[in-house]
């Protein structure tokens, strides 16, 4: 995913997390969009029906403090628990690819050795794959430890696995449900947003959104940002600005964050 680093990751039934190092929000917001139209690429193929995934939402949390970084990790490798698996045995979670010196097991294929047409098949898109560092194991999924920046993970709990283990165990579950899963306004349609702003315009600046200057636009893009629910995308539609404007507008500079997607 450009400008995002995966540090762990976990599928569930109905839902997955996944911990990312991004130059800025908008850049995980876009990782978001980008997995979840993987994965309904995949499921449609599958099963095959479309818009399967039509009403998924993707729920994107700046994690800005030591405590929130660990609980989150700690957290998405603990969802493994609720399926009745070990943590260290839930094949579809990044933790096997922690403390394990980035080692994978016997018996695996690297994706850059594969023919483009075996890359197809297994992954169903045509994007080139021959660069990426990814090892395919016997089950035919990605090996953690070829796809996560398990380092990053280890140095946040001191390089230490019993440390991780032990925030594993007690982590406030129900407290980081709410602030992961539950936080967060409920996105807009873009007429529900076109009103917002109209109604913005008018109390701050007694002015129609027709007459909104670029300045007065850059200001309520900000706010919009922080308040509601909503992507760069959907706020250059709204606004009138092209997307790589607003994206500067409320970029975050360029040092990396860890985001949950």
């Amino acid at each position: 995913m450009a400008n995002c680093l995966v540090i762990i990751g976990i599928v569930m039934s109905n839902h997955g997390h996944c911990a990312v190092l991004a130059t800025d929000l908008a850049s995980a917001v876009r990782a978001g969009e980008l997995i979840k139209k993987r994965h309904s690429q995949y499921l449609s193929w599958k099963y095959p029906e479309r818009k399967v995934m039509m009403r998924a939402d993707i729920n994107v949390q700046h994690l800005d403090s030591e405590w929130y970084v660990r609980n989150a990790l700690a957290y998405i490798a603990r969802n493994a628990i609720d399926t009745g698996h070990r943590v260290e045995d839930y094949r579809w979670s990044g933790y096997r690819g922690m403390f394990a010196g980035g080692m994978c097991q016997e018996g695996v294929r690297r994706v850059s050795m594969m023919s483009r047409r075996e890359r197809e098949a297994l992954f169903h898109t045509h994007e080139d794959l021959s660069d990426v560092p990814w090892i395919i194991n016997e089950f035919g999924s990605v090996e953690p430890a070829s796809a996560c920046d398990y380092r990053y993970l280890e140095s946040a709990f001191g390089n230490d696995q019993a440390f991780f283990l032990k925030m594993i165990g007690s982590v406030n579950v129900a407290e980081m449900t709410l602030k992961l899963e539950l936080n967060g306004l409920t996105r807009q349609t873009d007429s529900h947003m076109i009103a917002i702003v109209k109604n913005l315009a008018y109390k701050w600046f007694q002015k129609t959104l027709l007459d909104l200057t670029p300045e007065m636009k850059s200001r309520l893009a900000s706010y919009l940002y922080k308040a509601y629910r909503t992507t760069p995308a959907q706020l250059a539609r709204c606004l009138g600005l092209s997307r790589e404007i607003v994206e500067t507008l409320i970029g975050h500079g360029k040092v990396p964050d860890p985001l949950r997607v």
